[in-house]
């Protein structure tokens, strides 16, 4: 499965499962609102209907009920529309506010009784309690009757129930109209009432049949029960539209679909770029190159990937290089050896020893060009043997200076050494011996008759320094930077015989970069050259000061 697929599919999974979650969380929030809406509105009925029947309650009729309605329509926001059972329009909200009224709702209708719920007291003598529900009924009847005259005559009617739940009715000014209850004397239907509530006594359920009883006797007294109907038709329900949630989670989990795609293809590129390149670097083309822009992780593997094939290409053109050198350095030389020893078989020329100790000298030659390209392979390669010890470098430089004072007289140059103090440093003498005899040889060969060269030996910064100063022609500044180079010579002119194998130098500068140290060249033409080796001195050796 690609990298594109994989991330893809991740992002996609993560998109989902994430707008999954958002509309469930949304629904059930939006579901526990509308359950609240819902109950609100059965809140806002039962408002309704409580204060309809408190006020049927109060005033004995359904008089003056309008404004009482209209104040429900507002305090709720619903429409009310209040009728009788027998379809008597009493009272409409619209109508109140001045609408056209609307069609009511097509639920049914709320019956409001206004009658008083009587309680009917336990423990106590039926016959008791049927005296006091037919007391009762002459009280409602008489309470209702002066209620309904209050409210006609325009009166304020307060009212609190009684210990058998019958309103009792005050007022602040009571007109000469209204009578009373109990102004009248004695209720005539009070017989009737106990002769209607006798059968109770009878019934398993008393105090059910006491108070259908006197329903019953007070229903001509009492205001009619009424239809109330709250609402509009085809008013929707505060329900959820899902629509409208499953179209911004389909919005939500495409824009993350395609910020993965754009992501993935962002990403994808340089990677795709950098396939290429690798695969054209296995095929052998070392010029290919990833574009890089940026400063993120794939900008910063791009120039990784950039810094490696340079490297491979410099490390290609090398040895093309060395093998191009090695070749013409070797195939002078041959060829002579060859062309020699063919007029030496054909007889053209005589094997003098002056001829044979030429021909071994320039074998000796190429046997020592050899030697030091396997040093410098050895040592490039970290296989390059290496026997540390604590070693004296005054002595090692006294020694180097006595394995070249013959030749140094030969050349009439002067070989000094300046090494006033010991210095000790961890090395492998012969190796460090090998490193300052290339430079000191190459330091002879370019100091003509009559100059100097000297070993110097000190401390600077905490570390030995070695220098092998010439009083030679000096290299000039453009050439420094190829010194180090394999068979590269300062002078072209001169030959192998008199100037070396040209990898001296690439050898003394890796034997010491190997024992931790550097090497440096200051030179100036017509003056002389410095070469400084710097190695770390060794722990608690005796030091130069």
């Amino acid at each position: 499965m690609s990298f594109r697929v994989r991330v893809l599919g991740l992002l996609m999974l993560v998109a989902l499962t994430a707008t999954a979650a958002t509309a469930w969380l949304t629904l059930r929030q939006a579901n526990r609102q509308v359950r609240e809406t819902v109950s609100a509105g059965q809140q806002d009925v039962a408002r309704i209907t409580g204060e309809l029947r408190a006020y049927g309650l109060a005033h004995g009729t359904w008089d003056g009920l309008s404004p009482t309605v209209a104040g429900l329509a507002r305090a709720t926001g619903q429409r009310v529309r209040v009728a009788t059972e027998t379809g008597v329009l009493l009272a409409d909200s619209d109508a109140l506010a001045g609408r056209t009224p609307r069609p009511p709702s097509g639920r049914p209708p709320v019956l409001v009784d206004p009658r008083p719920v009587l309680r009917v007291p336990d423990g106590q003598v039926p016959r008791m309690v049927l005296k006091q529900a037919a007391a009762a009924m002459a009280d409602y009847r008489a309470t209702a009757a002066y209620a309904a005259c209050l409210t006609r005559a325009g009166a304020e009617v307060t009212t609190r129930p009684d210990r058998n739940g019958v309103p009792r009715v005050a007022t602040g000014h009571r007109p000469a109209r209204c009578r009373e209850p109990g102004d009248g004397g004695t209720d005539p239907l009070t017989q009737q009432d106990l002769d209607a509530l006798a059968p109770c006594t009878a019934d398993g359920r008393f105090a059910a049949c006491v108070r259908r009883v006197f329903n019953e006797r007070v229903r001509s007294a009492a205001p009619p029960r009424l239809e109330v109907r709250v609402g509009v038709r085809d008013e929707s329900p505060p329900t959820l539209a899902a629509a409208p949630t499953v179209a911004v989670a389909a919005g939500v989990a495409l824009a993350t679909v395609l910020g993965a795609l754009l992501l993935s293809r962002a990403v994808l590129r340089p990677v795709r770029a950098m396939t290429l390149a690798a695969g054209g670097l296995g095929a052998g083309d070392l010029s290919r190159r990833v574009p890089v822009s940026g400063r993120d992780e794939i900008a910063r593997l791009g120039s990784a990937f950039n810094r490696m094939a340079d490297s491979l290409q410099a490390g290609e053109e090398g040895q093309r290089r060395l093998t191009g050198d090695i070749a013409h350095e070797l195939r002078t030389p041959l060829a002579n050896l060859r062309g020699y020893l063919e007029a030496l078989r054909d007889g053209v020329v005589e094997p003098t020893p002056e001829l044979l100790a030429s021909l071994h000298e320039e074998a000796l030659l190429q046997q020592r060009i050899v030697d030091d390209l396997q040093d410098l392979a050895l040592a490039e390669a970290g296989a390059l043997t290496y026997h540390p010890c604590e070693v004296d470098l005054r002595e090692l430089l006294d020694t180097c200076r006595t394995a070249h004072l013959a030749q140094a007289e030969t050349e009439r140059v002067a070989l000094e050494l300046a090494a006033p103090h010991p210095v000790r440093v961890t090395a492998d003498p012969d190796r460090l011996r090998q490193a300052v005899g290339n430079l000191l040889g190459n330091a002879l060969r370019a100091t003509g008759p009559g100059g100097t060269v000297t070993l110097a030996l000190g401390v600077r910064g905490g570390r030995a320094a070695v220098e092998v100063r010439d009083t030679g022609t000096g290299i000039p500044a453009e050439d420094l930077p190829h010194l180090f180079d394999r068979f590269w010579r300062a002078d072209p002119s001169r030959g192998r015989a008199t100037g070396g194998s040209g990898l001296g130098l690439s050898i003394a500068r890796q034997i010491v970069t190997d024992h931790g140290g550097s090497v440096e060249v200051r030179s100036e033409v017509g003056v002389g050259t410095v070469f400084t080796l710097a190695l770390p001195t060794a722990p608690g050796g005796p030091v130069a000061r």
